[in-house]
C-alpha cells in the first residue's frame, strides 16, 4: 500500500482562496462602492472625533497662528490709540492758538459750529458691539471721530482766517471799535450792563438785555463804530421795543444796533464810515429815560459790546467803567 504525498492537503486552502476571489469579483459594483464609502465615512468620523478631542487639550498649528495674529492685532490697536491721542493733543494745541492768538490778531471771535463737539450716538458703533474686541475697537473709533470733529472745526476756522487775512485793512476798519457816543456826554451813574439773564427791574422776570445802555442827554450825536452799510432803519412803536433804531452791517460777521433814537440821519443802503454821525439819542420805544441802547452782533449772536471798548481806553479807564456798569430801568420793552 503506497502512501500519498504530504503536499496534497495544501491544495484545498488554495482552491478556497481562489473561490473567494472569484466571488468578490462576481459581487455587484454597487455593493463594492457601498463598502468603500462606508469605510471612508467611518474613517472620517474617527478622524473628526480625534481632532475634536485633541483640540480640547492642545493648540493646533492653525490655532497658534490665529492667537498670534490676535495678539499682534491688539498691539497694533494700542499703537494706533497712542498715535490718535498724540494727534488729538496737537490738534488741541492748534485750536488753542487759533482761539487765543490767531483770532486775536484779526480781532474776531472763535468759530462756533453748533453740535460739532457733540459725540456721535452709540448706535453708530452697534455693529461692533458683539465682537470679542469690541471695547478696544469702539474706543478707537470714538477717538478717531473726536479727532475728525476737531479737524473739521479748525478747517472751517482757518478758511475764515484765510479770507480775513486777504482783507485785513477792510476788516480793521469794519470792526466796531469805538464808542457810539462821546464819552464826555455819558452820565456816569447811568450805564446799563449786557446780561442775557437779566432780572427786569420793572417786570421782575428774566428778560435778556442783549446790549448796553449809555445814559446821556437827548440829542447826543451817535457815531457808527465801524465802516458799514445801513441794513435797516425803523421808527418802531411809540411805547415799546427799540423805538427808532438803526442796524448796520459791517460784513465779516459783524452788525451793530443803535436804538431809542430821537433822530435818524441815514437811510437803508447808505455807506457809512467809522466815526460818522448816523443819528441822535432819544427816549423812543420802550424807554424810561434818554439813552442809547447799543448792540454788537457777531455771526448772528449778540455779544458784549464792552469787550470792544477796551481798544481806545486805558486799563484804568476800562476798570472804572466796568465798576460803574449796573442794571438800570431805562427800558420797559
Amino acid at each position: 500500500m503506497t502512501q500519498k504525498p504530504d503536499t496534497l492537503p495544501t491544495a484545498a486552502p488554495a482552491r478556497s482562496g481562489e473561490r473567494t476571489r472569484r466571488e468578490e469579483t462576481k459581487a455587484p459594483l454597487r455593493l463594492r462602492i457601498y463598502r468603500l464609502l462606508r469605510k471612508t465615512l467611518i474613517g472620517f468620523i474617527l478622524v473628526s472625533i480625534a481632532n475634536v478631542i485633541f483640540s480640547q487639550f492642545f493648540f493646533t498649528p492653525k490655532m497658534y497662528r490665529i492667537d498670534r495674529e490676535n495678539r499682534e492685532l491688539m498691539i497694533r490697536y494700542r499703537i494706533l490709540q497712542d498715535r490718535i491721542r498724540t494727534a488729538q493733543n496737537r490738534a488741541d494745541e492748534i485750536r488753542h492758538r487759533d482761539s487765543h492768538v490767531y483770532r486775536s490778531l484779526f480781532s474776531t471771535d472763535t468759530v462756533a459750529i453748533p453740535g460739532a463737539d457733540r459725540p456721535y450716538p452709540d448706535e453708530k458703533y452697534a455693529s461692533m458691539a458683539d465682537d470679542e474686541f469690541a471695547p478696544m475697537m469702539i474706543g478707537t473709533w470714538k477717538q478717531l471721530d473726536a479727532l475728525a470733529r476737531t479737524l473739521y472745526q479748525e478747517s472751517v476756522s482757518f478758511d475764515e482766517l484765510q479770507v480775513l487775512s486777504k482783507d485785513k485793512a477792510r476788516l480793521a476798519a469794519a470792526i466796531p471799535a469805538i464808542w457810539p457816543i462821546d464819552r464826555k456826554a455819558l452820565h456816569g451813574d447811568h450805564i446799563g450792563a449786557f446780561n442775557p439773564r437779566r432780572m427786569h427791574p420793572i417786570y421782575h422776570r428774566i428778560i435778556a438785555h442783549l446790549g448796553i445802555d449809555l445814559g446821556c442827554d437827548r440829542g447826543t450825536p451817535v457815531y457808527a463804530t465801524g465802516d458799514a452799510t445801513v441794513q435797516k432803519v425803523d421808527i418802531g412803536e411809540a411805547d415799546r421795543g427799540y423805538g427808532k433804531q438803526i442796524l448796520l452791517n459791517h460784513k465779516f460777521g459783524y452788525q451793530t444796533r443803535y436804538a431809542h433814537l430821537s433822530k435818524i440821519l441815514v437811510k437803508p443802503g447808505d455807506r457809512v464810515l467809522r466815526g460818522q454821525i448816523i443819528g441822535e439819542t432819544g427816549n423812543t420805544g420802550g424807554s424810561t429815560a434818554p439813552h442809547l441802547h447799543y448792540e454788537v452782533i457777531r455771526m448772528g449772536t449778540p455779544v458784549n459790546p464792552v469787550n470792544y471798548f477796551n481798544r481806545n481806553m486805558t486799563y484804568d479807564e476800562y476798570d472804572r467803567f466796568m465798576e460803574r456798569m449796573r442794571e438800570t430801568n431805562f427800558e420797559i420793552m
